[in-house]
């Protein structure tokens, strides 16, 4: 059997392939009004899309706790009930079509309060639906981001809990696997970082402290998720920082930490709390970050990173570098990527009844 179509059991939920969707943001709900933050028609196309063309597990884009939660007024969220039922209708449908379901919980921290990124990006006031971004420190992303406000400490464990009532939410939509997005440069990766965590108090400094919200976190949303289903952490593997940044030995230690607190697997991504910094990006740049990981933790691993080609996607779970691979911009490009892939490794795979005057 190829390595891509065989199914994948974390706790008691079995992923039918390891061709997984990961999340990424389309900037396409409602920025006012009742409607703000629900998935619309678009969303529903878009990730219907990719169930119908195989995708084993799909992870819906970043989706926010709380409204300034949101990395831009564009974003999905999961704080009203109003949301819970739209999203439901894109889980029913992706469960029919064989995907798991999947979200990503995430806070934007101070990246948060910004523009689509076809409208270039920047951040946005409250004349453009904006507001104040929030952070571990008072330290600007860059020179074209504001300098956020520092977090109280009461502030930190009211975040805690809106990230453990959206997983309530969450599970409500009907999705099957909660992740936590501790990557990019968004909040939760913010406390991680010393490059972005200048914080004296219990939050800030050591490593102990420094990981003290992400463990919060990963408990409070464990508590609430239910004993049969899976918690996933999406991570930045490193800062591409030559010093004073979060590092790939930061990394394993921390997946270790992870593993310990229920969490299942550990999505392996890099870069994006720092400006300004040289990554070298080319096929597969960022599958060895989830190989070590996957080699030195008992931690489950998804890889990701231009890994565009179904022979190199194969390679990487037949090397043993990675439990699945996540796809982004293949499967934007291929919303059936995965039954091409299926067709070429002579694997099989479902089919709609609809599409089967294809095969």
């Amino acid at each position: 059997m190829s390595a891509l179509f065989e199914p994948f059991t974390l706790r008691e939920v079995t992923i039918p392939n390891r061709v997984w969707m990961p999340p990424m943001c389309q900037y396409s709900a409602d920025p006012e009004g009742p409607l703000t933050g629900a998935p619309n028609d678009w969303h529903f196309a878009h990730y219907g899309a990719r169930a119908t063309g195989g995708t084993g597990l799909i992870i819906v884009e970043a989706t926010a706790v709380s409204p300034t939660g949101r990395i831009s007024p564009y974003d999905l969220g999961l704080w009203n009930d109003t949301q819970v039922e739209a999203f439901r209708r894109i889980t029913r449908f992706l469960t029919a079509q064989g995907s798991v379901p999947g979200v990503q919980l995430a806070h934007g921290g101070r990246k948060a309060s910004t523009d689509r990124p076809w409208k270039g990006g920047a951040p946005v006031g409250p004349e453009a639906h904006g507001w104040q971004p929030v952070a571990p420190s008072a330290v600007a992303f860059d020179e074209r981001h504001p300098v956020p406000t520092e977090l109280t400490m009461d502030q930190i464990a009211e975040i805690v809990g809106e990230f453990a009532t959206a997983a309530r939410r969450a599970l409500d939509a009907g999705f099957e696997v909660a992740e936590i997005h501790g990557a990019h440069g968004y909040l939760v990766n913010e406390f991680l970082s010393p490059h972005s965590n200048r914080r004296t108090d219990a939050y800030g400094g050591s490593y102990e402290n420094r990981t003290r919200f992400a463990l919060e976190v990963v408990d409070a949303v464990r508590e609430v998720w239910p004993e049969d289903k899976p918690v996933f952490f999406r991570i930045s593997a490193t800062d591409w920082l030559q010093d004073g940044g979060w590092t790939t030995e930061d990394t394993v230690r921390f997946a270790r930490d992870l593993h310990a607190h229920g969490v299942d697997l550990l999505d392996v991504s890099t870069g994006g709390n720092a400006s300004g910094v040289t990554i070298p990006v080319e096929p597969g740049y960022q599958v060895p970050f989830a190989a070590r990981v996957k080699a030195e933790t008992p931690l489950p691993v998804a890889a990701v990173g231009l890994i565009t080609e179904v022979g190199q996607a194969e390679k990487i779970l037949t090397n043993g570098e990675a439990d699945a691979v996540l796809l982004g911009r293949e499967l934007l490009r291929s919303p059936s990527w995965a039954r091409q892939a299926a067709r070429e490794l002579g694997a099989e795979t479902r089919v709609p009844v609809q599409y089967h005057r294809s095969v």
